[in-house]
């Protein structure tokens, strides 16, 4: 346990990306297994044990400490694990020597109920010292936030025993926690993880900004980005998974998708769902929000399956039949594509057009265009482009539609989490209900926590400290002084919100300090974007 904190410490205060990178394959070459396995599933994620939540610790907190003391110091700490290592009131006199391995940690954290948790976690807490209880806590709860994502920690064993990370990319998803088999290839030489018995996921090709680039229509094709999430359907044998972005399974969320592809495939799209129209009929895809409601659910009501129903509007094919075609040209792939449509079920799935332009005028026209709530911009893609993972210069564009913008007024802030646990770094802003110089009262309209430089941070940090005017919890009210300009893709009813509206992408675009409060804009304004 002891290399674990340490390696949890110094990546905590690592900001170089390389310089995290080379701790973790530090780490991963010189740690036996499983320790290295069960270290490397905690940062990617991979680890649950349901006994241990924030709200177990905080109540073994306050039984222990005064729960006064343990309020102020979690507010001001702006961390759970952080505070309750500081804070917990270890044997008195005692200095552990008695320490865990990591794999003796996953089995006592298995075997822990919600029962047993409160009398268990804390004997557990006891063997450690401050560091070791702060990557316990960590690592029970599954909330590292110290600056390291899956996907840096899976580039970050490829390093380790100069593998590439496509590899472990595809080999990932078919083995599970400590991974032996995944070292054993890796650090070992052993022939790879079987890919032929499950069906896994794929790493997805990505595009770049387009930005200044202007590129020919003659080498390009060019079609809409929906305005959904990124899926990749894989079928072997006689099981279908539906994978997100970033690989994680979610076919339980899609039920109707995973039910839909019943051939030997792996397919790429958007996932969207149908929009209904007067009378209840069901037509083409509806805005994220409608989408957004059906996100992170781990049950799927059948209302929710009759009254938003998931389709994927198909962007390319990776694997059919059996055979490969990530080798071939987009313009092969995609033929093989349309081919396909005729063995898919027209409910569950349709083919994303492409938009035929002579020039690059013609599209950029066209682009300007598009106010679809369900288009987020182009798409151009070289015509002879393979499909491969990642992003590769000159390969695929994205020019997203130029963003909305509003004048909002700052209303609340909350400290952030991990680097920002002592900023305050997410805020709430809102919009006049009406004429403020005749009463009018602000509605809050949205929150962002990204957007601006680190000096802003700094500047907006301080401005929240010197004019909080209440406080509610760890939230801090601010006088309603300070308008911000915010950048948003699209703009939403919704029920949820007093407003009701809710933005899609809201991020602080400008400080605009020169502008005074009440010429910030009214909630009618933002009404009028709303499409239906």
């Amino acid at each position: 346990m002891r290399a674990f904190a340490t390696l949890v410490d110094r990546l905590t205060y690592t900001r170089s990306r390389n310089a995290k990178l080379d701790l973790i394959a530090e780490y991963l070459r010189t740690t036996p297994d499983p320790d290295r396995g069960w270290a490397l599933a905690a940062l990617t994620g991979a680890l649950d044990f349901p006994a241990v939540k924030s709200g177990t610790i905080r109540n073994l907190l306050t039984e222990r400490v005064d729960p006064v003391l343990y309020t102020l110091s979690r507010d001001y700490v702006g961390d759970t694990a952080e505070t309750a290592s500081l804070l917990w009131p270890a044997p008195e006199g005692e200095t552990p020597t008695d320490e865990p391995g990591l794999s003796e940690v996953v089995d006592l954290l298995r075997a822990m109920t919600r029962g047993s948790v409160m009398t268990e976690l804390p004997k557990l807490l006891d063997r450690l010292d401050a560091n070791g209880r702060y990557a316990l806590l960590k690592f029970a709860t599954g909330a590292m936030r110290i600056g390291v994502s899956a996907r840096l920690a899976r580039v970050a064993f490829a390093q380790a025993f100069d593998v590439p990370v496509d590899a472990v990319e595809e080999y990932w998803h078919g083995v599970d926690p400590p991974y032996p088999t995944l070292f054993a290839w890796a650090a070992d030489g052993a022939d790879p993880p079987r890919t032929d018995l499950v069906p896994l996921f794929r790493p997805f090709m990505l595009a770049h900004p387009l930005e200044d680039t202007v590129v020919s229509m003659d080498d390009y094709a060019a079609e809409w980005k929906w305005d959904g999430i990124r899926v990749q359907l894989v079928h072997v044998n006689g099981e279908t998974r539906v994978y997100s972005r970033s690989g994680d399974d979610i076919s339980a969320t899609f039920p109707e998708m995973a039910e839909a592809l019943d051939f030997p495939a792996v397919l790429d799209g958007e996932l969207l769902v149908r929009g209904t129209h007067q009378g209840g009929e069901q037509g083409g895809a509806a805005s994220f929000n409608a989408l957004q409601q059906r996100l992170g659910r781990k049950t799927v009501s059948k209302k929710m399956l009759r009254e938003a129903p998931a389709f994927v509007r198909l962007y390319d094919v990776l694997l059919r039949d059996g055979e490969d075609l990530r080798e071939l040209g987009w313009a092969q792939r995609r033929e093989h594509l349309e081919l396909l449509m005729d063995r898919l079920d027209p409910e569950r799935f349709d083919l994303s057009r492409l938009i035929e332009a002579d020039n690059f005028a013609d599209l950029a026209a066209i682009r300007e265009g598009a106010r679809d709530d369900a288009i987020e911009g182009v798409m151009l893609k070289r015509r002879d482009a393979p499909y491969i993972a990642g992003r590769k210069v000159g390969l695929w564009y994205k020019w997203k539609r130029d963003p909305l913008l509003i004048d909002c007024v700052l209303m609340y802030a909350q400290r952030g989490s991990g680097k920002r646990s002592s900023f305050y770094s997410d805020f709430t802003f809102g919009c006049w209900d009406g004429d403020p110089d005749a009463g009018a009262e602000l509605l809050p309209v949205g929150k962002a926590y990204f957007g601006f430089t680190d000096d802003e941070l700094k500047w907006l940090d301080r401005h929240v400290r010197q004019n909080t005017v209440n406080r509610f919890g760890p939230v801090r009210e601010t006088d309603k002084s300070l308008v911000l300009e915010v950048a948003f893709d699209s703009v939403h009813e919704s029920k949820r919100h007093k407003s009701g509206l809710a933005m899609r992408f809201p991020r602080i675009n400008r400080i605009r300090q020169d502008k005074p409060a009440h010429e910030a804009d009214r909630i009618d304004a933002l009404k009028a974007l709303v499409r239906d």
